[in-house]
């Protein structure tokens, strides 16, 4: 049934919008933070390091929650309309496959965006840093740390955009994470906050490895606590909701 399901959320992706937000956030994140960086050269001398900074920060701050927010919103919207909750309830497929669903469905998604992120990076880095050779492969790494952090900030926005109805809500509360993020992260507190994950990950607007020092075990142990503690609430929430229907 699992199978199923994520077979019917890709189909809601065909001819959809959402690939209209795809293309154009990151492309924003990229001329914001090729921007920045230009006018910062005084201050930011580290070339390929310096730059992924503000790509990452501009990308992993604002529009990485907004965009995840929006996928996750566009896809229960259909949920939301009418009875449709009823409907579902009564079908034989489990609701907390239908959750787990679209969880793989935004996160492959993410992963998209992720690696659009990544060649936009190395493109504004060759084309207007005129950077010599290519992006150090720890950046690699970097990227798939943050892929792995944001898992929590992809099973979280799933959770709002399954409980509230609004289209508009769940995104304005993404924005809100993002920054609440980037305000843990500069405590130190980084692995308290699913939203915090993702920018630790990437090394958002670092220039040391912020995971350096034994810190990659915590990273991924705290990747995993949030994200089994946002599918648990996502299964009781539609317990309760089998409930009512």
């Amino acid at each position: 049934m699992l199978k199923r399901c994520i077979q019917a959320e890709n189909r809601k992706l065909h001819a959809s919008p959402i690939w209209g937000l795809f293309f154009a956030l990151p492309l924003i994140s990229a001329i914001y933070g090729t921007f920045n960086y230009l006018q910062n050269l005084e201050i930011l001398k580290d070339g390929w390091y310096s730059l992924w900074t503000q790509h990452t920060l501009f990308y992993s701050m604002f529009f990485f929650p907004a965009m995840v927010a929006a996928y996750a919103a566009y896809l229960w919207r259909l949920e939301h309309l009418g009875h449709n909750w009823n409907l579902i309830m009564a079908s034989p497929v489990r609701p907390i496959d239908l959750f787990l669903a679209k969880f793989v469905v935004v996160a492959k998604l993410a992963l998209l965006t992720h690696l659009f992120v990544f060649l936009l990076y190395a493109f504004c880095g060759k084309v207007f840093a005129h950077f010599p050779g290519f992006p150090p492969m720890i950046l690699l790494a970097f990227l798939l740390r943050g892929a792995v952090g944001a898992l929590a900030v992809i099973a979280a926005q799933l959770v709002l955009a399954m409980v509230i109805r609004s289209f508009a809500i769940p995104i304005f509360l993404g924005l809100v994470g993002g920054i609440t993020g980037l305000l843990a992260g500069s405590k130190g507190l980084s692995l308290f906050w699913p939203y915090a994950l993702m920018q630790a990950g990437m090394n958002a607007n670092k220039s040391n490895d912020v995971l350096s020092g034994g810190g990659y075990i915590l990273f991924f142990f705290s990747c995993i606590f949030w994200l089994v503690t946002m599918v648990l609430v996502a299964g009781m929430f539609l317990k309760k909701r089998d409930v009512k229907a």
